[in-house]
């Protein structure tokens, strides 16, 4: 991917649904739940493929352009060239100029241009105002028609950097990262499209071309192969118009070859293992071969892994879990692709667990399936919930761009719907058990073991040592190239001047959600917003306290107190409580952080009441089971170990304690510490939640389709019984700033990336400047490929996949930071770089800097709200910082009146490289001594224990 993002998955239907208004006010209990994408298909003489979707509830519209070439599509010893041009389709392109794609999302308020590769497909995205409709489809097709001439050796050079640097960050430098390739390699044979990853290998990669960058465009980027879908509030006789001007011309390619589907089978259990240098806990992953995507037998194999391994009453989850206590999850799921498909199941055990006792256990909970099976009842439960998720991945415009794009593509029809529907509705507790029969039981499979290194007596009995390709980062052997050399070629031919930028369309009428409120006679404070988009609600009740009300020698009990809050209730067994959120398509989750207990819900509009009354008995009557209780405790250890094993975990926890101070409360990671968890006894979750769980500290927040009257009577019960008590939460002090800057440096051995964080306490959010500064930094490094740390970082040198800064901030503190993962052979020229930007930001600040700070900061406000989820954060925001409803309003006039002047003092107020903390988690015996070169003395190894190994 080029930024991280999830991608929606494919969408579980099982209801038609319609778009169209309603016509007349639904109550909550008779609301049918009618919705069917409604969309609109032509084909243009090139081939392209086109499809509208219109809706209208936001002035927003999606644009995505969707490749029908993936990793599948690569030839032998040219892998990862997909995912390569992912990237390179960003940079430049003949008429928006080199950057121009990102400059221009910028100036309009667009979510960022992104993209994602599959085996499958690769896709382009981004979700806009309205009045920038017009600006997107002609920069699609530039990037589509009018790109290639614009890659130079010296730009596939840098983004080759870049694809590497993002390989180590995501495999090389993360736990149980080579899992994937182990699984890949062993699980197709050689030469099968799936048979390598979708990022390729590095050695193919350095090896690749110009002239294979160029044969690979001229065969697959052609509009042939090509679908585009336009989603949201556009009129369509323009939008055709729009597509027809600018994609007409643009030459169709050759014929494309259809890839017939190739499922793979096993003629022998394969057991391979390897050792980790990041992982601190085994790990067991079994993969089966399993059917391509929409073969009639994916519908079965979804439900039949969800049963297997999702809750209490999961085979794999009472015996692993419950009764054997070998790991505190299970994962197991039904990857489909276009080709061919597999099953997976994946254990994380705990600390020193032979994995031959977790395979064990795994034939011991299979053989209790095909006793006992799957009831009715089980699969209704499991539909309840793919129906809630469905209109989940409909909240948005992109969602639904993304659905019709899939079905498009892999299906042969937009509308692939209904059959989709009739598919899934046909799933009976005879399909689970055939598929059972036919797929896992007694099926020939790859085991893979991930262990420690140093514990490979802890692998699979039988296990063979895998091969597992290490890049080796060599000091001063990095590539050098020149992104700054331009491009010369000669343009391509076009019927008109496709160099000029089509203007604006008519602004979209921006308007902020309606919201109410009300404090409760307990003290519970209402915030709400009715919306009728989708037959969802979600709601988030926040509870004041957190681990400021903790003891400081057991940190984690608020932590463990959220846990154990869904675990069961006064008259609810776990697996009953479990089993009565999920039968209403719900789900009810609780957590912890530093300041706040939170529990957080999803549900189906018309099944609303019934799950507040859960969340009732909830937050009233906690069961406090015992055994529950010992499980979570050894659940909340293996997870603190899992974070000793990830830089960015060890990176996050250090910096908090280099900010605050050893004594400072929010030194602390609010799950605690092995010690302060193994300590901590379920009196003294009863103590807390006694002393500190009241209304009094509560608010409530609410989006969604449901009055506020209903929200109101919905309370009731809760008002009522939910007896107040006079709690006071600490205020925090804030953290001192340094006086002068310090570079501290964690060892990692052997680390490919090296994580940097850097900052200094800041502003609160409630500070006058907050937003202010926030502006100042959108150039610096919030924008994304708008910042000067991103474009020179990663655009400029190649040193890294990504890196980003922010100010953050809570009531009465606040942070700025600076976060990347660099290549570990150039960690002090990164750090330096980043001193530098820092440098000599303020005074290079320029009116052209602020006005695409303002055009970003004011156009976006047209997306602000879009989904159930951004609305919800607002309520948030309000309730937390005491901000008017029409906060967002308010910031926009503030951002139209700023100055360059103003953005240079807040520069020179809240950013001093000299006055800040310099942490580096990575590999000390190569990195730590060129370090002190920045200027700031000797660096201070936090961890000297760690051997400097040679």
């Amino acid at each position: 991917m080029r930024k991280m993002k999830p991608f929606l998955a494919a969408l579980i239907v099982l209801f038609v649904v319609s778009c169209k208004e309603k016509s007349e006010q639904k109550t909550e209990e008779t609301a049918k739940t009618e919705f069917k994408v409604e969309f609109e298909k032509f084909t243009l003489d090139n081939g392209l493929q086109v499809i509208f979707h219109i809706d209208r509830s936001d002035p927003v519209v999606a644009v995505a352009l969707t490749s029908h070439v993936g990793s599948a599509r690569e030839k032998v010893g040219r892998t990862g060239f997909a995912h390569l041009f992912e990237h390179l389709l960003f940079l430049e392109s003949e008429n928006l100029g080199k950057g121009g794609l990102d400059k221009m999302s910028a100036r309009i308020g667009g979510s960022g241009a992104n993209g994602s590769t599959s085996r499958d497909r690769t896709n382009y995205f981004q979700t806009v105002p309205k009045d920038a409709l017009e600006k997107m489809i002609w920069a699609e097709a530039d990037k589509l028609g009018y790109f290639i001439n614009t890659v130079t050796e010296p730009v596939l050079a840098k983004e080759k950097e870049v694809v590497k640097n993002e390989k180590r960050q995501r495999v090389d430098n993360n736990p149980y990262g080579h899992v994937n390739y182990v699984v890949t390699k062993a699980l197709y044979p050689e030469g099968h499209p799936y048979s390598w990853t979708v990022i390729g290998s590095l050695e193919d990669l350095q090896n690749a071309t110009l002239q294979d960058v160029k044969d690979f465009y001229n065969k697959w980027y052609v509009p042939n192969n090509v679908t585009l879908t336009i989603a949201g509030d556009f009129d369509v006789a323009e939008a055709k118009a729009w597509v027809k001007k600018y994609f007409d011309e643009i030459k169709k390619g050759d014929a494309i070859p259809t890839l017939e589907k190739q499922p793979v089978t096993l003629e022998t259990i394969k057991k391979l293992y390897y050792e980790d240098n990041f992982a601190r806990l085994p790990q067991l992953s079994l993969i089966w071969p399993s059917v391509p995507q929409f073969h009639k037998d994916a519908y079965a194999l979804d439900v039949l892994t969800t049963y297997l391994s999702d809750g209490k009453k999961a085979p794999l989850y009472k015996t692993l879990v419950e009764e054997k206590q070998l790991t505190d999850y299970v994962r197991m799921y039904n990857s489909t692709s276009e080709l061919a498909g597999e099953l997976g199941l994946s254990v994380t055990a705990f600390d020193t667990t032979e994995l031959t006792k977790v395979n064990s256990a795994i034939q011991e909970a299979f053989a209790t399936f095909e006793k006992e099976g799957i009831s009715d009842a089980d699969i209704n439960r499991i539909k309840a919930g793919q129906e809630t998720g469905f209109y989940n991945s409909l909240s948005s415009v992109q969602g639904k761009g993304f659905q019709l794009a899939q079905y498009e593509i892999f299906a042969g029809d937009p509308g692939y719907v209904s059959e989709d529907v009739e598919k899934i509705l046909a799933v009976t507790k005879e399909d689970v058990m055939r598929v059972y029969n036919t797929y896992i039981k007694d099926k020939n499979h790859v085991a893979v073991s991930a262990v420690p290194r140093g514990q490979a007596s802890l692998v699979l009995e039988g296990s063979t040592k895998a091969e597992v390709v290490e890049e080796k980062i060599v000091e001063g052997k990095e590539s050098n190239f020149d992104p700054s050399i331009a491009a010369t070629y000669e343009k391509t031919p076009s019927s008109f001047d496709r160099s000029i930028e089509p203007p604006y369309g008519s602004s979209p009428d921006v308007k902020v959600p309606d919201v109410y409120k009300e404090e409760l006679s307990s003290g519970i404070k209402v915030f709400g917003i009715e919306n009728n988009e989708v037959p969802l609600v979600q709601f988030s009740i926040k509870i004041n306290g957190g681990m400021l009300l903790e003891d400081k020698n057991k940190i984690g009990v608020s932590n463990l107190v959220a846990s154990m809050l869904t675990k069961g209730t006064k008259n609810k067994t776990p697996e009953e409580l479990e089993n009565a959120i999920e039968s209403l398509g719900a789900s009810i989750n609780a957590s912890a952080n530093d300041q706040y207990i939170t529990i957080s819900g999803n549900c189906l509009a018309k099944n609303y009441t019934k799950v507040i009354e859960l969340v009732n008995e909830i937050i009233l009557e906690p069961r406090w089971d015992a055994k529950e209780f010992s499980l979570l405790k050894q659940s909340t250890i293996s997870q603190i170990q899992r974070q000793q094993a990830n830089p960015n975990g060890i990176a996050a926890n250090e910096f908090s304690k280099l900010v605050y101070g050893k004594d400072h409360v929010l030194a602390n990671n609010n799950v605690g510490t092995t010690a302060s968890v193994a300590s901590i006894t379920i009196e003294d979750l009863k103590n807390y939640y006694n002393a500190n769980v009241s209304p009094t500290v509560t608010s409530f927040h609410i989006v969604g389709d449901i009055t506020e009257p209903n929200v109101k009577s919905s309370l009731a019960s809760l008002n009522k019984n939910w007896k107040a008590k006079d709690v006071t939460v600490p205020t925090i002090v804030a953290a001192k700033k340094p006086e002068k800057s310090k570079v501290y440096f964690y060892n990692v051995p052997d680390a490919k990336q090296s994580v940097l964080m850097f900052g200094a306490p800041s502003l609160a959010a409630t500070d006058k400047n907050y937003y202010g500064a926030q502006v100042m930094n959108y150039r610096l490094g919030g924008g994304s490929f708008a910042s000067q740390l991103t474009q020179e970082l990663r655009e400029g040198k190649g040193y890294t996949y990504g890196v980003r800064s922010s100010f953050s901030g809570d009531k009465t503190d606040g942070l700025f930071s600076i976060s990347s993962g660099v290549r570990s052979n150039v960690t002090y020229e990164a750090s330096n770089l980043v001193k530098e930007i820092l440098e000599k930001y303020s005074a290079g600040y320029n009116q052209n800097d602020l006005e695409v700070s303002k055009g970003y900061m004011i156009k976006s406000n047209a997306r602000a709200f879009e989904t159930m989820g951004s609305k919800l954060n607002m309520l948030l925001n309000i309730s937390t910082y005491d901000y008017p409803v029409d906060y967002a309003k308010q910031r926009e006039e503030g951002v139209k009146n700023m100055s360059v002047e103003d953005v240079r003092a807040l520069a020179n107020d809240y950013i001093n490289p000299d006055k800040m903390i310099y942490l580096i988690v990575g590999d000390a015996k190569t990195q730590l001594k060129k370090l002190n070169k920045l200027g700031y003395g000797e660096p201070v190894l936090l961890n000297p224990e760690e051997i400097l190994k040679d």
